[in-house]
């Protein structure tokens, strides 16, 4: 394999970005509200008690409103999904979460958009979707996009 010298200097501007990535704010606030999610016994007594019920749940769905525990299952799910998005710990990881994914997102984009302006960068979420629509939506451009 012949590399070129641009070769290495992509690999250190990479190792750059990572390092950068690494030392941001956002980054140390995901990692230190992942410590306290792992290290909090009530919110990790919530997550097993939710994996579980999850379990059950998809067992109920498989027959629908015919399972006779059906409703009780569902509110009971959506109780505790409830009482998990509440609980201080859980939520501040979820939003610290959200805040690294944004930024990741962010410097994805910037990067496919210095390589071309017709790279989609796909974020999984529509909420970190700046634009409505990038183009390519498939709804025949109703929606204006090219």
């Amino acid at each position: 394999m012949i590399t070129s010298m641009t070769s290495f200097d992509i690999l250190e501007e990479t190792h750059q970005l990572s390092q950068a990535i690494l030392s941001s704010d956002v980054f140390n606030h995901y990692i230190e509200c992942k410590y306290k999610l792992q290290q909090d016994k009530e919110a990790q007594s919530l997550i097993n008690r939710f994996v579980q019920l999850k379990e059950d749940y998809e067992e109920v769905q498989r027959f629908g409103k015919y399972h006779p525990n059906f409703h009780e299952t569902s509110k009971r799910i959506r109780e505790l999904k409830r009482e998990l998005d509440l609980y201080p710990v859980i939520s501040d990881y979820k939003k610290a979460e959200s805040e690294l994914e944004g930024l990741l997102y962010e410097i994805s984009t910037i990067i496919a958009s210095n390589v071309s302006p017709h790279i989609k960068v796909p974020s999984g979420n529509p909420y970190f979707d700046q634009i409505a629509c990038g183009g390519g939506c498939g709804s025949g451009g109703s929606c204006g996009c090219k």
